[in-house]
C-alpha cells in the first residue's frame, strides 16, 4: 500500500529552514534580552560542536552516493537504512537553520552592546564561529539529502494522481 500524498516525505525548502532560522532567532534574541546578565561567557569553540555532525553528514554522503546510484560493484543500500539516512539529512539541515537563527539572534543582541560590554566581544566571537559552523551543518544536511535521492523516482511529485 502506496502512502498517500500528505504523508510522503517531501525534500527540505528554503521556506523551512527560514522559517526554522527566523523562530530560533527570534526567541533567542528575546530571551538573551531577559537573561544575558546571567549567563557565563561563551567559550570560543561553544558553536564548533555542530561542525562534528556535518563532519559525520559529510563522510555519510560520500560512503552512500555510490551506493544509492547503484553504482557497479557497490552494494546497494537496503531501505531502513535510506530512510533513517533521509531522517538524519532533514534533522540535520532543520537543527543548523535552528541553531543558526539562535545564534543571529544572540548576535544582533550584542552587536548592541559592542562598545559599551567586554565579554560582548569575546561573546560575538564565539556566535560567528557558531554561525559558521550551524552553516556548514544546513549544507551538509542539505547535500546528503541531495545524495541520498532516488535515481528512479522524479525530483517532484506528480500531483495528477
Amino acid at each position: 500500500m502506496a502512502p498517500r500524498q500528505d504523508e510522503r516525505m517531501t525534500f527540505t525548502q528554503p521556506r523551512q529552514l527560514l522559517t526554522v532560522a527566523l523562530v530560533g532567532a527570534l526567541v533567542s534574541f528575546l530571551g538573551t534580552q531577559l537573561f544575558y546578565g546571567s549567563l557565563p561567557p561563551l567559550p570560543l569553540p561553544v558553536g564548533a560542536t555542530l561542525l562534528v555532525v556535518a563532519v559525520i553528514d559529510l563522510v555519510l554522503a560520500i560512503v552512500m552516493r555510490p551506493r544509492i546510484r547503484r553504482k557497479e560493484g557497490v552494494e546497494p543500500v537496503d531501505r531502513i537504512t535510506a530512510a533513517r539516512a533521509v531522517a538524519l539529512a532533514k534533522a540535520s539541515s532543520l537543527a543548523g537553520a535552528l541553531m543558526g537563527g539562535i545564534w543571529i539572534g544572540l548576535l544582533a543582541y550584542l552587536s548592541q552592546r559592542w562598545g559599551t560590554v567586554d565579554v560582548a566581544r569575546t561573546d560575538a566571537l564565539a556566535s560567528v564561529v557558531g554561525l559558521i559552523s550551524a552553516a556548514a551543518l544546513v549544507g551538509a544536511g542539505l547535500w546528503l539529502e541531495h545524495c541520498l535521492r532516488n535515481p528512479d523516482e522524479p525530483d517532484e511529485p506528480d500531483d495528477r494522481e
